[in-house]
């Protein structure tokens, strides 16, 4: 992520850190009996599938510490735009009103 905003918008790492970043960490804690398991088998990793208010969409993987338990966030992908649908034609009737 830049350090300035991007040419259409793409928020700041800053940005990012200060509210998006924060919300996935709770709500990775939150689900964590929930999460998809990356790895058959293997309970100790899960991985969040996201949408924020500033990317629109984040895969966020994560495990249990065999220290201490804890929950560390160990990878994190940022899609800041989603799909280019710029050449997808859209079927009038499909549209709604």
């Amino acid at each position: 992520m830049p350090a300035e905003r991007g040419p259409r918008g793409e928020p700041t790492v800053a940005e990012f850190a200060a509210t998006d970043l924060l919300d996935i960490v709770q709500t990775f804690s939150a689900l964590w009996d929930q999460l998809a398991m990356p790895y058959t088998g293997r309970h100790e990793d899960g991985d969040l599938y996201i949408h924020t208010g500033l990317v629109y969409a984040a895969v966020v993987r994560g495990q249990l510490s065999p220290v201490d338990g804890a929950i560390e966030l160990i990878d994190i992908n940022i899609d800041v735009h989603g799909p280019d649908l710029g050449d997808v034609d859209v079927d009038e009737d499909e549209q709604g009103d």
